[in-house]
């Protein structure tokens, strides 16, 4: 599991740590893990050009600490200081080493480090520090430990921010890692290991990992049979919309469940057994997926499920039929426009606080919320929250929510509580679109065809 903790958190745990410690030894173990990923990312060391831009905080002194070990392999090594107090050992250690303090950038360097605002800073940079990036712009840039600017603890950007190439990160992750809009300033994301782990708490914010999905993964016994295996039902689809019937019922047709059912218009019931023989009709499920394609006869169909008592998918059309709390075994699957309606808010909220939304409506509505974004959130209404990790920007196509919807179903009916059922699909399903993309662009039915790919790809739990 990748555990995301608060700045509250990492400063307790770290407070920990230093009193066990000889004094300065966790900034040594960070600057040496900055300067070795910066050394990855230039390739050599001889003669390269790296900019430090040092603020006045401990990240400041990681980089002029990092500064030094890169002089000593034999980078040219110039800080420009944008506070008057800055990290007097580093200072001394970078000078020590040959590396320049420079009023101005007069050479463009090789790389660029950004040491300017720790992260118990606030959020936004002064108009120096803008003014000093934007004089490197397009340099590669590494930031330690989040991008200045960003909102550390909710994924949140100002308007004023550092965009980094690689983020070095140290002793666990930060929520602004894993969580947009924040996670897509920080770029690849490098973790040094400080030896926090045993003092660290829980961590609200997490992602799941090929182990973890593995390990949760519904899987048959040796004595299994259809029916204890789960049956998913879809009300799904519509004389107007079909094919969101036939991309649902692919979904949850992916094998992870023992039996399909759809039920809705008979036209539609045709072409869905035509393409998928194995669906049978009405009859008695263990989890319903409903929504999808559904038009007018969405709401009629949400009350037809929940009635059941059974787990179940809310998505697309049935979600402007939700009005207030429901079970607690419900999964809500938005985007953000429709995460926005029925929060009363606009998109665009949605979109620059995506976190802060998905709680809210996990404690408005008492149920899992699963946001879809390029970091989709799982949301549960104790305050928990898995980011998926997995995709990729071709994912991006019509018909990718419906095979969603239709396979958290499936892990639903196999016996998954709401919020593993929900992040676990989340997780195949952007996995599954990296396997059928292999680069280049895919459409919704090759995301469900590459389910059963995704999980012979996990490891052995």
């Amino acid at each position: 599991m990748r555990h995301a903790h608060t700045v509250a958190q990492v400063r307790e745990a770290e407070a920990v740590l230093l009193a066990r410690l000889p004094e300065g030894a966790l900034m040594q173990r960070a600057a040496h893990g900055l300067a070795h990923a910066i050394l990855d990312l230039l390739g050599s060391a001889y003669g390269r050009r790296v900019l430090l831009l040092v603020g006045s905080g401990d990240n400041g002194g990681d980089a002029l600490y990092a500064g030094a070990v890169l002089a000593r392999r034999g980078c040219a090594v110039d800080a420009r200081l944008l506070s008057e107090r800055v990290h007097e050992g580093g200072l001394a250690a970078l000078r020590a080493a040959g590396g320049r303090v420079v009023g101005d950038i007069a050479t463009r360097p090789d790389v660029v480090v950004d040491g300017i605002v720790g992260i118990g800073g606030r959020p936004g940079l002064r108009p120096d520090a803008a003014a000093a990036l934007a004089q490197v712009r397009g340099v590669p840039l590494v930031a330690v430990d989040t991008p200045s600017g960003v909102d550390v603890d909710t994924g949140e950007l100002p308007d004023d921010h550092v965009v980094a190439d690689l983020t070095v990160t140290f002793g666990t992750h930060k929520v602004a890692h894993l969580v947009d809009p924040a996670a897509h300033a920080c770029g690849a994301v490098h973790l040094v290991d400080l030896g926090l782990g045993p003092v660290l708490p829980t961590a609200d914010v997490e992602a799941l990992q090929p182990a973890d999905v593995a390990r949760l993964l519904p899987r048959p016994a040796s004595d299994a049979q259809k029916y204890a295996r789960g049956v998913v039902g879809v009300r799904a689809g519509s004389a107007e919309y079909p094919g969101a019937a036939l991309l649902s019922v692919a979904g949850a047709a992916s094998g992870l469940a023992g039996m399909v059912r759809y039920v809705g218009e008979p036209a539609v019931a045709d072409r869905v057994r035509a393409a998928h023989p194995e669906v049978v009709g009405a009859g008695r499920v263990q989890a319903w997926v409903v929504g999808s394609g559904g038009g007018e006869h969405a709401g009629t169909e949400l009350t037809a499920a929940l009635a059941d008592g059974v787990p179940t998918v809310v998505d697309a059309d049935a979600l402007a039929h939700v009005t207030g709390p429901l079970p607690e075994t419900t999964v809500l699957t938005p985007h953000a426009g429709e995460l926005a309606r029925m929060l009363g808010v606009e998109r665009t909220e949605v979109e620059a606080t995506p976190l802060a939304h998905a709680r809210r409506a996990a404690t408005t509505y008492g149920c899992v919320v699963l946001l879809k974004g390029r970091r989709t959130l799982v949301a549960a209404p104790d305050g928990r929250v898995r980011v998926t990790e997995t995709g990729t920007p071709w994912l991006a196509t019509a018909g990718a929510g419906d095979v969603l919807g239709g396979l958290v179903g499936a892990l639903l009916a196999a016996g998954l509580s709401s919020y593993d059922a929900a992040s676990v699909g989340s997780w195949l399903h952007g996995a599954a679109a990296s396997l059928a993309s292999d680069g280049g662009p895919l459409v919704a039915g090759d995301v469900a065809h590459a389910i059963a790919e995704g999980v012979r790809g996990l490891p052995r739990p």
